[in-house]
């Protein structure tokens, strides 16, 4: 079932094309606003402590205004949960044999995200926190693709490419690892530059010693 926010109110592709470019580009730019709003809501206060009210007044809407455009904070939700679920599912490379490229674009993939959208990634986390009640439907898909990257690790293990480690502890240390960086940003910055505020590691030396520390303990020289 496709969420039913962010979306035009049931119009076709024809009945889009009827409406004056002017006005598909302000409904754009509304929709941009509104969604930029509800993920600074969301990964502040979670679905429960978000209000229609506080989204719209973020995006500078009245809340009729807002609910003319959606048609509630529960498929907005759901809509933006998907979005991180849907970057996620392409970042591991099951086509490459060489399990140092692999695990290294892997963990380069997933720095970038926590880097690019942490608010997100904060609502996928919160969610997890609060009971995981939104993610009934995630589930299922996530075992399948986790046990399929378990079974390429396992493959690896085998044909002797990597040292003989837990396959779900190697992927759950990397996610750990990696989304640390968004969900825990005050954190990285208070500990080590509290003088300067939203400050972050550099990403690129931060992906180079998480995927030597990663490699190394899977007994793989990093390239």
């Amino acid at each position: 079932m496709k969420p039913a926010s962010l979306k035009a109110a049931k119009s076709t592709a024809a009945d889009s094309e009827k409406i004056p470019r002017n006005a598909r580009q302000s409904r754009e730019r509304i929709m941009a606003a509104i969604r930029v709003a509800a993920i600074a809501e969301f990964s502040e206060n979670g679905l429960k402590g978000t209000s229609t009210q506080a989204i719209a007044a973020r995006a500078g809407l009245t809340k009729p205004q807002l609910h003319y455009y959606i048609k509630g904070k529960e498929e907005l939700y759901e809509e933006l949960l998907m979005s991180v679920i849907s970057d996620w599912k392409g970042m591991f490379d099951a086509s490459a044999a060489d399990p140092g490229k692999v695990l290294g674009g892997y963990i380069r993939s997933k720095i970038h995200l926590a880097f690019d959208k942490p608010e997100v990634s904060r609502i996928f986390t919160r969610e997890v926190l609060d009971g995981g009640r939104n993610l009934e439907k995630f589930w299922p898909d996530s075992r399948k693709h986790t046990r399929e990257k378990v079974n390429i690790i396992k493959g690896w293990i085998a044909r002797g490419l990597m040292k003989p480690v837990d396959p779900y502890t190697l992927l759950m240390s990397i996610w750990a690892m990696t989304q640390f960086y968004a969900d825990s940003a005050l954190q990285v910055q208070q500990l080590i530059k509290p003088a300067q505020a939203d400050w972050m590691p550099d990403r690129d030396t931060l992906v180079k010693e998480l995927t030597t520390l990663i490699l190394r303990g899977c007994g793989i020289k990093p390239s």
